[in-house]
């Protein structure tokens, strides 16, 4: 039994961090690593559409460090992300580009068939394993609710500041399962999320952080800010101590 003290994360630094884990081929998926390749637990983790950024993997690193769990962090898009220019300043070109992107990234289905086919790998490499979670940042939360409908191989999941939020994709969870939404999604949808989730006996997870922007804890996280550090720390503990639970 892990006690709680290891449940709760490291200090996170604004700046200045240095990455605990390494990059590996998995699944013919360029993987970042980090923590215990001997637990018994491990979480996939499926960044946001702007690629592995340093807040995402020392998120994946905090985990890894609070869990004494293995996690990954595959790189679906192989090198290829979003680029905030292509929002900042929007000339035809970057406008192509962006659309260009979007229509690769949001073929859910495959990513989710990915998703699978990677957690399929990962079993097979590291076998001291027993049970594996999943979660994801903005897009990857699509690609991982997807994932933890009937048959899914995860034992416990989640979404973080979730992106294409439907509660259709929440009737079909049978998983233990996190959201952890942000001031940017819709308010209605994450009603129907915990009405259809939270209740009396459930062991799910749906809670609004009011003050948090879109990507708090992604790509988009905004460290040297004292509230959003604050916020990022509390959001990757309650990560850890859900997944500590149920994986």
């Amino acid at each position: 039994m892990t006690c709680e003290a290891c449940n709760t994360i490291p200090p996170v630094l604004a700046e200045g961090y240095i990455e605990k884990g390494r990059w590996e081929e998995v699944g013919g998926f360029r993987t970042y690593i980090t923590g215990n390749t001997q637990s018994t637990k491990g979480l996939v983790d499926v960044y946001d559409i702007f690629g592995p950024a340093p807040q995402t993997l020392q998120g994946a690193d905090a985990l890894a460090a609070a869990l004494g769990a293995l996690v990954v962090v595959p790189d679906f898009f192989r090198g290829s992300y979003m680029v905030g220019e292509w929002y900042t300043n929007p000339t035809e070109e970057n406008e192509r580009l962006k659309a260009a992107f979007m229509a690769r990234a949001f073929d859910f289905k495959k990513f989710s068939k990915e998703l699978l086919d990677f957690t399929a790998a990962a079993k097979e490499k590291w076998t001291s394993i027993q049970s594996w979670g999943a979660f994801g940042l903005c897009w990857g939360g699509k690609v991982v609710v997807l994932s933890s409908a009937e048959n899914t191989p995860f034992k416990a999941s989640g979404q973080v500041h979730p992106g294409r939020l439907e509660a259709g994709d929440a009737r079909k969870v049978v998983v233990p399962h996190i959201v952890l939404a942000s001031n940017g999604e819709p308010e209605d949808v994450v009603k129907e999320y915990y009405d259809i989730l939270v209740g009396e006996g459930k062991e799910n997870v749906v809670e609004t952080y009011n003050t948090m922007h879109h990507g708090w804890m992604g790509a988009r996280a905004k460290l040297g800010e004292e509230e959003n550090l604050r916020e990022y720390t509390r959001g990757y503990n309650q990560l850890a101590a859900f997944f500590a639970k149920h994986l």
